[in-house]
């Protein structure tokens, strides 16, 4: 029986820089995927730019060349993938990691296409896989989208975007420069903060003119073939006519997957409990890196942030 010294779960950026730093080491380990390499980087929508700038993205300082000031998603998706071939990372993709289970020493890690064993785990599964649901009547009919990546099939349709982050205000503008009759439904009493310096100023435009419909404080209530309800800020019962409902309401990690591996989840946002300068979790030798370690506040740890826990991790299990 083969006991490897890292098994590492998840080959997003920061699951190969974990690769990189255990291989720098000497320590034998495996990535599991579940779907492709930067499967999340795979799944943004297709003409997305990162707000970081290009080296804020770069892994084991490995160059990252852009021809733009911010990346977009094709252009991570050669880098980080270009580097899993260059460095000959141990991968195995389209395996889903379904149990941990800690026996003595040794952790039992089952797939679904086989059983491995480890010493050290390190969980760095993101948060894209889990939408965010509204838990609202309607919210499966097939006209609902938790995902978007690209325009064209909102042609000439009446479209409802949920939310004001970045993913919300990118589908509203891109649908809107297609042909699409857009109106967002919109929590909070403005556009995010948080979205990208650049766009900002356009989706408020965009709103001002009235070429984009917003109602702010407002909440979607219920779905319905050709319609959307919701209230206003007034408190008011609305009904607009509708095609599709792009709610990008955010995204959450597999708490279940952490909870069954022993993880403790602590507060409403569910932070997975693990020390900050060793990213161990309560499990000994059970360890987080990347946006996982922010439970439901994926704003928290983002690529440029959390290149680091790579070598907390290595240099603590060396250090063991």
């Amino acid at each position: 029986m083969e006991i490897l010294d890292i098994l590492i779960i998840g080959a997003g950026p920061i699951g190969l820089n974990c690769a990189l730093e255990a291989k720098k080491n000497n320590f034998s380990y495996l990535i599991i995927e579940k779907g492709t390499i930067v499967n999340s980087l795979y799944n943004y929508p297709l003409y997305m730019r990162f707000f970081s700038t290009a080296e804020k993205l770069e892994i084991d300082e490995i160059p990252f060349i852009s021809t733009a000031p911010k990346p977009g998603r094709q252009e991570a998706l050669e880098y980080y993938q270009g580097i899993a071939r260059q460095k000959n990372i141990n991968i195995n993709l389209y395996e889903k990691v379904e149990k941990i289970t800690k026996i003595n020493n040794v952790f039992e890690i089952e797939t679904s296409k086989g059983k491995y064993f480890a010493k050290n785990v390190i969980i760095s599964t993101g948060f894209y896989d889990i939408p965010n649901l509204m838990n609202i009547p309607g919210e499966n009919l097939p006209k609902v989208k938790h995902y978007y990546t690209e325009p064209y099939p909102y042609a000439k349709q009446k479209i409802v975007v949920v939310g004001s982050s970045n993913s919300s205000v990118d589908a509203a503008l891109e649908t809107y420069r297609k042909g699409a009759d857009v109106t967002m439904i919109i929590r909070h009493s403005e556009i995010s903060k948080s979205v990208k310096y650049w766009v900002k100023p356009d989706i408020e435009n965009r709103i001002s003119e009235g070429s984009i419909q917003a109602h702010f404080n407002a909440e979607i209530i219920e779905i319905k073939d050709k319609t959307v309800i919701f209230k206003d800020e007034n408190e008011e019962t609305k009904e607009i006519e509708n095609d599709f409902v792009l709610a990008m309401t955010g995204y959450l990690p597999d708490f279940d997957f952490l909870k069954n591996s022993g993880i403790e989840l602590q507060g409403d946002c569910l932070n997975p409990l693990y020390h900050p300068e060793t990213m161990e979790t309560n499990v000994e030798h059970l360890y987080l890196a990347g946006v996982v370690c922010g439970g439901k506040d994926t704003h928290l740890w983002f690529i440029e942030n959390s290149r680091i826990h790579a070598e907390m991790i290595v240099q603590h299990i060396l250090a063991k």
